[in-house]
C-alpha cells in the first residue's frame, strides 16, 4: 500500500501504473499491428500478436468475473485474478519500443535489437510492481498477468523476424507523446467497473466478491482445521 511514502514517490507510482491501461495501450497496439501488417513479412508476427493478446484478454477477464461474480479465487497466493495492467504491459510494450526503435536499431539485429526489447520488457516490469505498490494486486497476480503477456510477446517475436522498414522520425516522438498525455490527462480507466457489471450480471449477485471476505474464510477454515487436528482421538 502507498501508505507512508511521501507524494512525490507515491504520484510517481500512481502515474506509472497508468501505462498498463488498455485504453492508451491497445490503441497503440492496433496502430502499429497495422502498419507492421502492410509490411513484407508482417502479417504473421502482426497477427500473431493481436491473436495472442486478445487471448490473454479474454483469460484474464474470465479470471476477474471468476472472482468477483462467483468467489473463485485461490487464498494462500491472495490470488483474485489476472491482472490487466501486467498483461498489457508485457504484450504490447517490448514489441511496441522495438517497432518505434526500429531505425536505431538497424532492422532489429544485434546489440541494439535486445537493448530494445530488455528496455521494454522493464518498463513492463516496473508497471507490474506499480500494481503491487498501489495496492491494486498481490504479487501473484502481477507474476501471472506479466508472464502471460511476456508469453503473448515472446510468440509475436518468434513467429517472424520484424519487417526492417525504418519509421518516420516522427512516429517515435508520436509514440512518447501518447503515452506521457495518456498517463497525466486520460481520463480514469472503466475497464474494472464494466468487469464487475459482467461479472454481477452473469452471477446474479447483487454485490461484488472482494479479496477481505476470501481471506477472511480462509483464515476462518485454517482455524477450524487446525483446532480439528489438535483435538484428541
Amino acid at each position: 500500500m502507498l501508505g507512508p511514502d511521501p507524494p512525490v514517490t507515491a504520484l510517481f507510482w500512481q502515474q506509472l501504473t497508468r501505462l498498463g491501461e488498455a485504453q492508451l495501450l491497445l490503441p497503440a497496439l492496433l496502430l502499429a499491428a497495422v502498419w507492421l501488417a502492410r509490411r513484407p513479412g508482417g502479417g504473421r508476427p502482426a497477427a500473431v500478436w493481436l491473436a495472442a493478446t486478445a487471448a490473454a484478454a479474454l483469460l484474464t477477464t474470465a479470471t476477474k468475473v471468476a472472482f468477483i461474480g462467483y468467489g473463485i479465487g485461490y487464498a494462500p497466493l491472495n490470488f483474485t485474478g489476472i491482472s490487466g495492467h501486467a498483461m498489457f504491459a508485457a504484450a504490447v510494450l517490448p514489441p511496441l519500443l522495438l517497432l518505434a526503435g526500429s531505425g536505431w536499431a538497424r532492422g532489429g539485429a544485434g546489440r541494439r535489437h535486445a537493448a530494445l526489447l530488455a528496455g521494454g520488457y522493464a518498463l513492463a516490469l516496473a508497471v507490474a510492481v506499480s500494481r503491487v505498490v498501489v495496492g491494486a494486486h498481490s504479487a501473484s497476480e502481477v507474476v501471472a498477468g506479466s508472464a502471460l503477456g511476456a508469453l503473448c510477446s515472446g510468440l509475436a517475436l518468434a513467429s517472424a523476424r520484424l519487417p526492417a522498414a525504418r519509421l518516420a522520425r516522427w512516429v517515435p516522438v508520436a509514440l512518447l507523446a501518447w503515452g506521457a498525455v495518456g498517463v497525466v490527462a486520460a481520463p480514469p480507466s472503466q475497464t474494472h467497473d464494466l468487469v464487475t457489471r459482467l461479472a454481477l450480471a452473469q452471477s446474479g449477485r447483487d454485490k461484488p466478491y472482494q479479496r477481505w471476505e476470501m481471506l477472511r474464510e480462509h483464515r476462518l477454515n485454517s482455524r477450524r482445521s487446525a483446532s480439528i487436528s489438535l483435538e484428541p482421538r
